[in-house]
């Protein structure tokens, strides 16, 4: 292990939960079973990425009500929630809930911003509103507020023979210090540092020069550096947050172990990296945004690039982005290998 790194304490995965739209059930109950393999591997957390319109989980909440019951140790997060999609007031009560019957292992993650391709939907889903919803940070601090107890209602008391609460319930009190932003850019980073949030970062961050930062952020061929803003993006969450350089941060990179993989395996793996690598060499999009490049070999050769990674070294949890297209037995065996293999050499030691 490098000097520098901090040891790895929390090892996850993340997927995206894909299923056949003419027979959607196979595909769910792949990803349960992926999650119950998880917490038998010993990995400390599962996450479900969120797809909506798409044929990918659109409620993670519920598939992950199915996995706590399932399961009972291992974290079950989300990565993340898109709330233009939500109500935060019905999230709320839906977190809850499943929180207090995983026994309080739910680590809900979320973002901001306007809902993908929003003139294309935003008629059946804010047919009255759509012009005035606000999809700013504003909504995650109400789903804040109502999460961690503030009043929902101006009403409590008896009315007949019901009884009516102010806040939201049922409540579960340690769920507040278990919401996760996911951002990509300084301004979310210092955002989600000031209101007491951990900090999710993925494989995408945002191209971007603030004041003091941008000779940080550029490497020595003077192009934008994506393991260097993302340190910055760590750094300014912590900068701003209540504990500190105790703050929890997870990094979400693709990384793809193939020491038990068959030749077709490594072939497949390769060739799916190989695709997506030229989408790394520049910003894109009006956004800016930079994407890392996927990781694929050995474990060994997997812990030598983490280790030189600025980022990594500067988080003690991490949940591995499993790739999109590939089958239940190649999760299989990558899981396999991050567990009995990468994980080791990053300094992790499976729980229970």
């Amino acid at each position: 292990m490098s000097p520098t790194s901090r040891p790895l304490r929390k090892l996850g995965f993340l997927t995206i939960g894909l299923f056949d739209g003419a027979d959607p059930r196979p595909g769910h109950e792949s990803t349960l079973e992926i999650i119950e393999l998880g917490e038998r591997l010993g990995f400390d957390s599962a996450w479900v990425r969120h797809r909506h319109l798409q044929y990918g989980i659109s409620s993670p909440v519920a598939v992950l009500a199915a996995a706590s019951q399932r399961t009972s140790r291992i974290e079950l997060g989300t990565a993340v929630i898109p709330l233009g999609w939500e109500n935060p007031l019905r999230l709320a009560e839906d977190l809850a809930t499943v929180d207090l019957l995983s026994g309080g292992r739910l680590n809900p993650g979320v973002s901001v911003g306007p809902p993908m391709h929003y003139e294309r939907v935003k008629e059946a889903l804010y047919p009255d509103t759509a012009d005035v919803e606000d999809f700013g940070f504003e909504r995650v601090r109400r789903l804040l507020d109502f999460v961690r107890g503030e009043r929902a209602s101006d009403f409590s008391g008896v009315e007949g023979f019901e009884v009516f609460a102010d806040t939201v319930q049922p409540h579960s009190p340690g769920l507040g210090r278990r919401l996760w932003y996911g951002g990509g850019s300084l301004r979310s980073a210092r955002w989600a540092g000031e209101h007491g949030m951990n900090f999710l970062t993925s494989s995408v961050v945002k191209e971007e020069q603030e004041a003091g930062a941008a000779e940080a952020t550029k490497a020595a061929d003077g192009t934008s550096d994506f393991a260097s803003i993302q340190l910055s993006h760590i750094r300014e969450f912590r900068a701003h947050h209540p504990d500190g350089e105790a703050a929890r941060v997870s990094q979400g990179l693709v990384v793809v172990p193939t020491d038990s993989a068959s030749p077709e395996q490594r072939a497949k793996y390769e060739a799916y990296a190989a695709r997506r690598l030229p989408r790394t060499a520049a910003p894109q999009g009006p956004a800016r945004l930079l994407f890392a490049p996927d990781l694929v070999g050995t474990s060994a050769e997997l812990a030598e690039r983490l280790h030189a990674h600025v980022a990594f070294r500067e988080v003690d949890e991490v949940a591995f982005a499993l790739p999109f297209t590939f089958e239940h037995e190649d999760y299989v065996q990558i899981l396999t290998d991050i567990a009995t293999r990468l994980g080791p050499a990053l300094g992790w030691r499976p729980s229970g």
